[in-house]
C-alpha cells in the first residue's frame, strides 16, 4: 500500500498481474500512479497512462499528479462531510419536529383530561342519584363508556409525548410476549401467520407491561396490514445483545446513555416493505398509508421506548418486508410476583375534611362531590399556594390532601415539601392527566401516600381513599 504523496511509475507489464487488467485493456503500456486520501482514509487512486511504451515520466509530471490527487482527495472529504453533516441536520430536524409534536400533544391531552374528569365524575354522580328504572341510566352509561375512549385517546398522545404514566416493574419480556399472543393471533388478518423465537431463560427489564405489550400490538398490527390480503408470516424473535459504540447509529429513537446489556424484540413481516419517503414520515401521529389513519399507534410506541430509554430500529425496502427492533435495557432483578389488589366493599364510608387543590374549578367541583358520597367534608383550594396556606393554619384540621400536579404559583410536589415540612407525616394523594414524574415508583419515593390519574371513576376515589385506613396514623 502506498503512503500519502507517494507514485510509482513504469512499465504496465510489471505490474502484478492482478493490476494489469484495466490499463492494458485501455492500451496502455506505461502508467504512473499515486493514492488519493480523503482526509486520513484512503479512498483510491489516480493514474496517468500513456500507450508509448517508451515515455518516461519527469519529476514535475508526477508532482502534478501528486498535486492533482491532494486536491481530489480534499474535494472527496469536502462532499462526504457536507453529506455527513446534512445527515445530522436532518435528523436533527426530525427529533425537534417530533419533540414539538409531542410537547403539542402532551399539553392537549393534559387539557382535555381535565375536561374529561369532570365530565366522567359528574356522570357518576348523576347515576348514583337515579332509581334502577331511570331512562337516563343507559344514556349515563354511554357517556361514561365514551369519555373513557376518549381517556385512551389522551393516554396514547402521552405515550407519544414520553409523558405516559408508567407502572415500572421488573418484568420477563417473553412471559410478556406469551401472555398476549392468542390476542394478537386473533387480531390479525386472516393471511398472516406468526412464528415465535423466543430466547430461552428470563429476559429481564423494569418495564411497564401494559405499555410494552402496546408497543407489540401497534408492531403487530403493522406487520399484518402491510402482508394485506396474500398470505405472509409475521417472525417475532427475542434475545440480548450488548450494543457496540454504533448500535445505535441508525435507531429511529436512542438512548442519551446506553445500558450495557438489552433485551430485545423483533417483528419481522415478508409484507410490502416501506419505501424512504414512507420511513421518514411512519411515526407522525395519525399518518397512514391508507385510506383512513389508525390514530397514534406507532407514534405512541415511539414515545414509550423514549419513556422507558430504549431504542426502535427500523429496517424496510419497497417489496422486502419490514424488520422493527425494540431494545429495552436488561434488569438484573427477578421479576415480581403480579400484586393481587384487595377487593373495596361498595358501601365504605371515610370521615374526616379533605382539602381539594386543582387549578380547573370543575375538576374541584367534581372532586368535592364525590368525596362528600363517600362521608368525607372537603375545603377546596385553586393551587398549591393557597393550599399550603390553609394547610398551615391548622395542620390537625385535615385527614388528607387531594391535589393536582401541574398548578400555577406552587406546582403539587412542590407544595407536597411545603406541606411535608409543616406536618411529617401529611397524606398527600397526586392527581394528574399529565406528568411521568408520578408513576408509582415516584410516588414511593417522595413519600405520597397515592396518585389518581385523570380521569377517574368515582369508584377509584373511592379505592384510593379507602387505602390511605391502611397507612400508620398521622401524628
Amino acid at each position: 500500500m502506498l503512503a500519502r504523496g507517494e507514485t510509482v511509475h513504469g512499465r504496465v507489464d510489471e505490474l502484478p498481474f492482478s493490476e494489469r487488467a484495466v490499463p492494458q485493456a485501455k492500451g496502455m503500456q506505461r502508467i504512473a500512479l499515486t493514492p488519493i486520501f480523503a482526509d486520513t482514509a484512503w479512498w483510491g487512486f489516480l493514474a496517468l497512462g500513456r500507450t508509448d511504451a517508451s515515455r518516461v515520466w519527469s519529476e514535475m509530471e508526477l508532482e502534478a499528479l501528486r498535486t492533482a490527487a491532494e486536491v481530489f482527495g480534499a474535494a472527496i472529504y469536502r462532499a462526504e462531510a457536507e453529506a455527513e453533516r446534512e445527515r445530522i441536520q436532518l435528523k436533527l430536524q426530525a427529533a425537534q419536529k417530533l419533540e414539538s409534536l409531542g410537547v403539542l400533544a402532551g399539553g392537549i391531552a393534559h387539557d382535555f383530561n381535565n375536561l374529561l374528569t369532570s365530565i366522567l365524575g359528574n356522570a357518576n354522580l348523576a347515576r348514583m342519584d337515579l332509581p334502577p328504572d331511570s331512562p337516563a341510566e343507559y344514556p349515563l352509561q354511554q357517556i361514561e363508556a365514551t369519555t373513557q375512549r376518549a381517556a385512551e385517546l389522551c393516554r396514547q398522545m402521552l405515550a407519544y409525548a414520553g409523558k405516559g404514566r408508567f407502572v415500572v416493574r421488573t418484568q420477563d419480556l417473553n412471559h410478556l410476549i406469551k401472555d398476549i399472543i392468542q390476542l394478537l393471533r386473533v387480531s390479525l388478518s386472516k393471511k398472516a401467520s406468526i412464528d415465535l423465537e423466543l430466547a430461552p431463560g428470563l429476559l429481564q427489564v423494569v418495564a411497564d407491561a401494559a405499555q410494552v405489550r402496546q408497543i407489540m400490538m401497534n408492531l403487530v398490527l403493522n406487520a399484518s396490514e402491510a402482508i394485506g390480503d396474500r398470505p405472509g408470516r409475521i417472525r417475532i424473535t427475542t434475545g440480548m445483545i450488548r450494543p457496540d459504540s454504533a448500535c445505535f447509529d441508525d435507531a429511529v429513537c436512542a438512548p442519551e446513555q446506553p445500558a450495557a446489556e438489552y433485551v430485545f424484540l423483533r417483528v419481522q413481516d415478508d409484507g410490502c416493505g416501506m419505501t424512504a419517503a414512507v420511513r421518514a414520515r411512519i411515526f407522525e401521529p395519525f399518518f397512514t398509508t391508507k385510506f383512513t389513519g389508525r390514530g397514534l399507534g406507532l407514534s405512541a410506541t415511539l414515545g414509550i421506548v423514549r419513556g422507558h430509554q430504549g431504542a426502535l430500529k427500523l429496517e424496510s425496502e419497497p417489496g422486502q418486508g419490514t424488520t422493527f427492533t425494540l431494545l429495552l435495557p436488561r434488569a438484573t432483578e427477578q421479576p415480581a410476583e403480579p400484586e393481587v389488589p384487595a377487593p373495596t366493599a361498595p358501601a365504605w364510608q371515610g370521615k374526616g375534611n379533605i382539602l381539594v387543590v386543582d387549578d380547573e374549578a370543575n375538576v374541584r367541583h367534581v372532586a368535592g362531590r364525590a368525596l362528600e358520597t363517600l362521608g368525607f367534608t372537603v375545603t377546596a383550594a385553586q393551587d398549591g399556594r393557597e393550599a399550603v396556606e390553609l394547610f398551615a393554619a391548622n395542620p390537625a384540621g385535615f385527614t388528607a390532601v387531594l391535589m393536582d400536579l401541574t398548578m400555577p404559583r406552587l406546582n403539587g410536589l412542590e407544595a407536597f415539601a411545603q406541606m411535608r415540612q409543616i406536618h411529617p407525616s401529611v397524606r398527600v394523594v397526586l392527581m394528574s392527566g399529565y406528568d411521568a414524574q408520578a408513576s408509582t415508583a415516584s410516588v414511593t419515593a417522595r413519600g405520597l401516600a397515592g396518585f389518581l390519574s385523570k380521569p377517574f371513576e368515582l369508584a377509584k376515589l373511592r379505592e384510593q381513599m379507602r387505602a390511605l385506613d391502611d397507612l400508620p396514623p398521622q401524628l
